[in-house]
């Protein structure tokens, strides 16, 4: 990761919705110097409305209806924070999340959509289906459809809504599973739809001859259609609904679907923003919400001028006053008033390839309004995919929009500024001042256990102020040390700080230590005060995460400025004095099976992420992982390897699995060779896609020149024909937080391996045996995949 320019504003944006992916298509293609975009998501792709119900028709596979956030914000220059916004603490200025610490703003934009809203319905939210969030239906549409196509009984479907959204569902949803069950051999006409709206006519905001056109539709197709029927009750045997002339009775449903009836998301009324009535956000002709550094757009907003419709096309318009304001707001300059059509075209599909036009008083139908639907929808899903073309223009922009800061600061924040980008002292002067840094430190360390000093062993600590930690080392038992430090490689100072202290500890579980206390050095770019100890914070709070869950004290650390966010650890850990249980490399012994716990790729993935928009083929999805998996501890891996009795292990970092396992087999007296079994290497979703790319990351060369003599690959490494090409390449990716590599005996391989499964570490595998070496040579024999079509041995 390049050193980023100083950071003067903060601009947090929650939710990934239509407006929100427009502002980072535009600060992407004109960035704003010193203001930097975060966005929250609690999914890493969504969707384009407008395209939802093809999806559901069977038209578009997944990928060509959602917008890969992580991949866009990368692409943009924004954090990706994939977690779920639960509150705003206005007076703090910070937005609280699900799973981490609050994320701290100078403005924040909210666009998460709307939520219909099943709390008021008894029964509706234990057995109903809302559309929203889409990840939740997705999954229970793709149950269905397999319910579909492998029972061919009777199945009865009802939707709730007679909007265009519930209309064009139920049509869609209709014309999908009819063609499924009709493909598996079964009866089309065992499919019944129920479409229930409390209004007097379906699309109750459109023209009267929509109305009708649609209401013909679902004649024609045998929809049920029940007008003027509001819904009581939803049970498991289906719902209580009922119509003008006669009481609520109950219409048996094995699926009910909800699309009315939809609000504001909860936490919003108690954010102390002004709401509407439906609980959401109201704001001004700027988009502006009654705090002034607080904007929202798209569903979740509630225009004041007058009232909108939550239609799609409005949230997508949204996008370029929003940026422009966000923009104008960080420049200290006046904001401009947004203006939205009176009358607005819409198109809504038949769930058949057919569409019908709606705009005020005008109506049309045909296919060819599909295709037309189609090519608009289509052309807007390319702005966010086509980023090659995109980085050019940007790249094309004048100098003077890419250099000079123009952000509004106060006469403080100018002085800091001026302070950080004078000349900054070495020595004793480059320290991080002692009141940002206890600051920053006073909220997480009030809630860490492993910072308070709680530790028994731990006699002077973080607790007091002296110069030095005093630790007790309990009778009968050895001290392991090591220390591990590096810069950020991703921008998100909280995971940063999880993946740091689980790196640090890798070594002491490798060794078959208990950790027992950590002490941190860290260096922070210098700038503004508040992003100073922004950065301080997240970073602590996010490695203190990992060391109270490994009952590891932090007993103390140096701070410092430098060029780059950088975190390392010296920790010690705990093994009985006469070092029995003590895991090390010159354990390995001839038969001994090769197990590796977590599945290689860190590091080829994090170079991708990088650059994501110029490997094609990428998914945001795939860095994620990554992420989740440096995340993990090797802790409860090196409780079963212990348990079984394995006496050699290592933890596969930056030298990458091959560079590791010629340590071990090159410290083995005497020295041993090893059988690798190229198929059984787990590795993470997108590494072999990006290996086979060409991404490498930058210590790979070094990795594959040491270690490349010690290979015996000459019959099929460089051969472009073999499967494994791809997979040899990752046997040199340097890994961060990696994986456990271990000698199992022969006898104890199924017992181990049904332990880690147990105990989480799922994707651990066997990836090779150890062989006697008698005639010399190279250490690592290589068993390659089996070739397209072949049958492996």
């Amino acid at each position: 990761m390049r050193p980023s320019p100083a950071v003067l504003r903060d601009i947090v944006l929650v939710g990934g919705g239509h407006s929100h992916v427009g502002v980072l298509r535009h600060f992407g293609m004109k960035p704003e110097p010193g203001v930097r975009l975060t966005l929250i998501s609690a999914t890493l792709d969504t969707p384009y409305s407008g395209m939802l119900p093809g999806y559901v028709a069977g038209h578009y596979s997944f990928e060509q209806v959602h917008i890969d956030l992580p991949r866009l914000a990368a692409w943009a220059g924004a954090r990706f924070v994939h977690d779920e916004a639960v509150g705003l603490d206005l007076a703090a200025g910070r937005v609280l999340l699900a799973d981490r610490p609050a994320m701290a703003f100078d403005l924040c934009a909210i666009n998460v959509g709307s939520t219909p809203q099943v709390a008021g319905v008894p029964g509706a939210a234990q057995h109903a289906v809302p559309v929203k969030p889409i990840p939740q239906f997705n999954a229970r549409w793709l149950a269905l459809l397999q319910r579909v196509r492998a029972q061919p009984g009777a199945l009865t479907i009802a939707v709730v809504g007679g909007g265009a959204g519930g209309v064009e569902l139920c049509l869609a949803m209709q014309h999908r599973l009819r063609r499924e069950r009709q493909a598996t051999g079964g009866d089309p006409e065992t499919l019944r739809f129920h479409l229930f709206t409390q209004s007097k006519q379906v699309l109750p905001t459109h023209n009267a001859w929509v109305q009708r056109r649609f209401a013909q539709v679902l004649a024609e197709r045998g929809v049920v259609l029940h007008l003027e029927a509001p819904v009581s009750q939803v049970t498991a045997q289906g719902l209580w609904a009922q119509s003008p002339n006669s009481p609520a009775q109950l219409w048996p449903a094995d699926e009910v679907v909800w699309v009315t009836q939809a609000g504001g998301p909860a936490w919003l009324q108690a954010s102390g923003l002004l709401l509407d009535a439906q609980g959401f956000v109201s704001v001004n002709a700027s988009l502006q919400a009654s705090d002034a550094r607080v904007f929202a757009s798209g569903d979740v907003a509630s225009f004041t001028d007058r009232p909108l419709e939550k239609a799609g096309v409005f949230a997508v318009r949204m996008g370029q006053p929003l940026a422009d304001n966000l923009r104008r707001h960080a420049r200290g300059e006046p904001l401009r008033t947004w203006r939205p059509q009176r009358r607005w075209l819409a198109l809504i599909s038949t769930g058949d390839r057919h569409a019908v036009a709606s705009r005020g008083a005008i109506g049309f139908a045909g296919d060819w309004v599909w295709r037309w639907k189609d090519a608009i929808d289509q052309r807007f899903m390319r702005r966010f995919n086509t980023w090659e073309a995109q980085r050019m223009a940007q790249e094309a922009l004048p100098m003077q929009q890419a250099g000079t800061p123009q952000v509004a600061l106060s006469v403080a924040e100018r002085a800091q500024m001026k302070a950080a980008q004078s000349m900054r002292c070495g020595g004793c002067g480059a320290k991080v001042g002692a009141s940002l840094l206890h600051q920053a430190l006073a909220d997480v360390l009030g809630t860490s256990d492993a910072a308070r000093a709680k530790h028994p062993d731990v006699l002077i600590g973080l607790n007091a102020p002296d110069d030095a930690a005093v630790v007790r080392v309990p009778p009968g038992q050895a001290l392991v040390h090591s220390i591990d430090f590096f810069r950020a490689f991703i921008d998100d100072p909280y995971l940063f700080g999880q993946i740091a202290a689980n790196h640090a500890l890798g070594d002491l579980y490798a060794m078959g230590a208990r950790p027992h206390t950590a002490t941190a050095v860290l260096t922070v770019p210098p700038g503004l005060d508040a992003e100073v100890q922004e950065q301080i914070r997240q970073l602590m709070a996010g490695a203190l995460r990992v060391l109270d869950a490994a009952d590891c004290a932090l007993v103390g650390g140096h701070s410092a400025e430098g060029q780059e966010l950088a975190l390392g650890f010296a920790v010690t850990g705990l093994v009985d004095a006469d070092l029995s249980g003590l895991m090390r490399k010159t354990g390995l012994q001839a038969g001994d099976a090769l197990v590796l716990t977590k599945p290689l790729g860190t590091g080829v993935l994090m170079a991708a992420y990088a650059t994501a928009a110029q490997v094609p083929g990428f998914r945001g999805a795939w860095a994620m992982e990554a992420l989740q998996a440096m995340c993990r501890s090797n802790r409860a891996a090196a409780q079963v390897l212990a348990q079984q009795g394995v006496v050699a292990c290592t933890d596969v970092t930056g030298f990458g699995l091959a560079g590791h396992l010629a340590e071990m087999l090159q410290a083995a007296t005497p020295a041993l060779g090893a059988e690798l079994d190229m198929q059984a290497l787990p590795l993470l979703a997108g590494a072999e896609h990006c290996a086979a790319a060409g991404v490498t990351s930058s210590l790979y060369g070094a990795n594959r020149q040491w270690a490349q003599a010690l290979l015996d690959d000459a019959d099929w490494a460089h051969r472009a024909d073999r499967a494994d090409v791809a997979r040899h390449a990752l046997l040199f990716d340097p890994q961060t937080a990696g994986g456990l590599l271990a000698g199992v005996p022969a006898h104890r391989v199924q017992s181990c391996m049904a332990a880690l499964a147990q105990a989480g570490d799922v994707q651990a595998s066997v990836i090779g045996w150890v062989k006697t070496n008698d005639e010399g040579g190279p250490v690592l024999r290589l068993r390659p995949a089996p070739a397209a079509g072949a049958v492996a041995s």
